[in-house]
């Protein structure tokens, strides 16, 4: 019921200065803990406070396990992303022994003939981020105008999948696993070190 909280001190009689208690809204919830020991220290010993974590620890239990499971989630799925892209690397050296045996004998040093790989990897990793961030975005889009995916609030708390789209995040992965994969891929491009000029040319 939503009302004139002098009606309620009257049915319940109280005194002007009495109420039932106090909400406390806080900016940035990382401070929650902080704050809210700040407030019990602060107020007299007949009295209680408790933060919303206090208050509901299973629906906050149930968001830190999600949480770890996100995280664990994105760093398997990183690592899936790194060995295909360390694969598809070595296929690209292996089909292209000849042509590396050419450019070392024409003079092209290690260096330059594993930026080539690298190059056109980094290309291949960009053109996968790039198509995997369009599916990605309108699968979230659609969950969160349209509310396709529905849950068990019994057991989840919610009625349906909860989406939160951050652009910030979103740059901040892509460019994690931009970083991940290249350095992923420096140590196979090594074997590009291995290749004889005359014997790839010849046996080619």
């Amino acid at each position: 019921m939503i009302g004139d909280i002098r009606e309620v001190q009257k049915l319940n009689k109280w005194t002007e200065n009495e109420v039932g208690g106090f909400e406390v809204l806080l900016d940035n919830f990382e401070e929650v803990d902080e704050k809210g020991e700040a407030v019990y220290n602060s107020i007299s010993a007949t009295l209680n406070s408790k933060t919303i974590v206090n208050a509901y620890p299973n629906v906050f239990d149930w968001i830190e396990l999600f949480d770890n499971n996100v995280w664990f989630i994105i760093a398997i799925m990183i690592l899936i992303a790194g060995i295909n892209m360390i694969t598809a690397l070595l296929v690209l050296i292996l089909e292209r022994v000849q042509m590396i045996g050419v450019l070392k004998a024409l003079g092209s040093n290690n260096t330059s003939i594993r930026k080539i790989f690298l190059y056109n990897a980094t290309y291949l990793i960009l053109k996968g981020l790039f198509w995997g961030n369009i599916i990605g975005l309108f699968i979230i889009f659609i969950q969160h105008y349209f509310k396709i995916i529905t849950l068990n609030p019994e057991t989840y708390y919610v009625s349906t999948m909860p989406v939160y789209i951050s652009f910030t995040a979103i740059l901040l992965l892509n460019i994690g696993t931009l970083i991940l994969c290249f350095l992923m891929l420096i140590i196979p491009s090594i074997i590009i070190t291995k290749i004889s000029p005359s014997k790839s040319i010849k046996f080619a």
